[in-house]
């Protein structure tokens, strides 16, 4: 089925309020996480003068470490047993872990050398990646499981990522908190406090789905329950890693994102330079208050109109030609930036925010929703459940991604011919440059996904058919 929708939803597989609240707030929980770190990031170079590869190095490391541990993380919560289920006991410990470390990794000192800042950021990027993988993972596993329902599974997934967008329309505002004069004597100062609040709030939130959320499949049978100890389950772990990648869904969805999401982080890391450095000539105040506008409008955009109406349009002409008509409106927003960028007009730049809205905006409210499709086409053909190892991988290639495009970025900054030495009198060319990665990489890179969307096979029927299928196999689970 391409148009309309012929199923209406059980009223056995609604999600409560209680359960589907407690799940969005830790969908803000776990954006807050995604969205803090690149935006304070910018900090080492531009308030501890840390050279801009080293900086890139810093987040593509950790998150290389992220990547590799994320699916690790998901055969383990697939596989655990316990009398508060499969997923529950690590978002818990998880949050209060990733809460607590964010916030000591920004007590940096002043006055030390790039090679301090860079071995003592570094390591505590690895340890707070570490913890971050063990509530993120068995948290979006979490969702994918919550209702067997074509439609209610892209009811959650709106409602929680538009409670989530709300991280995502604060954090481009960290840099011009941080770099207040009246509030901090200097950036790495803001930086310190603010890290302080980012860390309670994740601490404090990020238990409630560990709390008030219940699971379907806590009692199901193992994933793999493989008996003789260590080696045995590594070696069941590396075969149910090359079973998922052999699922042709999934890794079409995983290209995809993969395309869209790191093509426009890779983009918009060049987007505070272009405002402080080509729109306003190195003033910090004026470019930093452009973004948190820019962004506040962008996440504005995707909070009230691009989430909801993704959501809504989903559930009427299905998932893969709303994907087809929120990415093609997003190509437009990124050409319109170009445009934007002009010295004489800084607000024309405010225009292209909720036409690029639609790229990420609707993103992950459709994959999630996909992906929860995904699981039952993979049962069908294995038998299994794994939510964790299907979540783990495809925010594992969206990690390589963030990996890549961070280590990226730093190579394009220098390559770009920017100096922040420089202050404002940086070359034409470089601001050139700046404004091109901006702008071209998120167009080509969305344009491509797609096209690899184009080809996606589960459709309403289908998935209503594969649900069918599996119920008589081994009949309902309990809501």
């Amino acid at each position: 089925m391409i148009f309309g929708s012929s199923s209406k939803t059980a009223p056995e597989d609604r999600i409560g309020l209680v359960q589907k609240s407690a799940y969005a707030v830790g969908m803000f929980v776990n954006n807050l996480q995604a969205a803090a770190l690149p935006a304070m990031a910018v900090i080492l170079n531009l308030g501890l003068k840390v050279d801009p590869v080293l900086v890139g190095l810093l987040a593509a490391v950790p998150r290389a470490f992220d990547a590799l541990t994320d699916p690790v993380m998901g055969y383990i919560s697939d596989n655990t047993r316990s009398r508060w289920g499969r997923r529950r006991p690590y978002i818990f410990w998880g949050a209060i872990a990733s809460g607590v470390i964010f916030a000591l990794m920004w007590q940096l000192p002043a006055g030390h050398s790039q090679a301090f800042y860079f071995w003592v950021f570094l390591t505590a990027s690895l340890a707070f990646f570490g913890a971050y993988t063990v509530y993120a993972t068995p948290f979006v596993a979490f969702g994918y499981e919550m209702t067997p329902d074509y439609h209610e599974r892209t009811r959650l997934h709106t409602f929680a990522n538009t409670v989530g967008q709300a991280a995502w329309l604060i954090a481009p505002w960290f840099y011009a908190l941080m770099a207040d004069e009246k509030l901090f004597t200097d950036k790495v100062q803001g930086a310190r406090v603010l890290a302080v609040f980012i860390g309670a709030a994740v601490a404090v939130l990020g238990v409630v789905p560990a709390i008030f959320c219940r699971e379907r499949f806590a009692q199901m049978p193992a994933a793999a329950q493989v008996p003789g100890g260590v080696w045995k389950n590594l070696l069941d772990f590396f075969k149910t890693f090359g079973q998922t990648f052999r699922c042709r869904p999934f890794v079409k969805l995983c290209a995809a994102t993969f395309l869209v999401f790191n093509g426009y982080q890779l983009g918009v890391s060049f987007s505070l330079y272009v405002m402080i450095y080509y729109v306003y000539r190195g003033s910090d105040q004026l470019g930093g208050h452009l973004q948190g506008l820019y962004g506040t409008l962008m996440s504005a955009v995707t909070l009230v109109i691009v989430i909801p109406l993704t959501g809504w349009v989903a559930t009427r002409i299905g998932k893969r030609p709303t994907f087809f008509c929120t990415i093609g409106l997003s190509l437009v927003g990124y050409a319109l930036k170009w445009v934007g960028y002009n010295p004489n007009h800084p607000n024309w730049l405010l225009y292209a925010a909720p036409l690029a809205a639609f790229g990420t905006g609707s993103l992950f409210t459709l994959m999630g929703s996909m992906i929860s499709d995904v699981c039952d086409y993979d049962e069908l053909q294995s038998g299994q459940r794994r939510e964790g190892m299907f979540g783990a991988i495809y925010w594992w290639m969206v990690k390589v991604g963030m990996s890549a495009a961070g280590l990226l970025a730093g190579i394009l900054l220098r390559l770009s011919g920017f100096d922040v030495n420089l202050g404002p009198a940086q070359p034409e060319a470089a601001l050139f440059w700046l404004r091109v990665f901006d702008v071209g990489i998120p167009l080509a890179t969305s344009a491509l996904a797609i096209a690899v969307i184009y080809t996606y096979e589960i459709d309403e029927t289908k998935a209503n058919e594969i649900r069918q299928i599996l119920e008589k196999r081994r009949g309902k689970r309990p809501a």
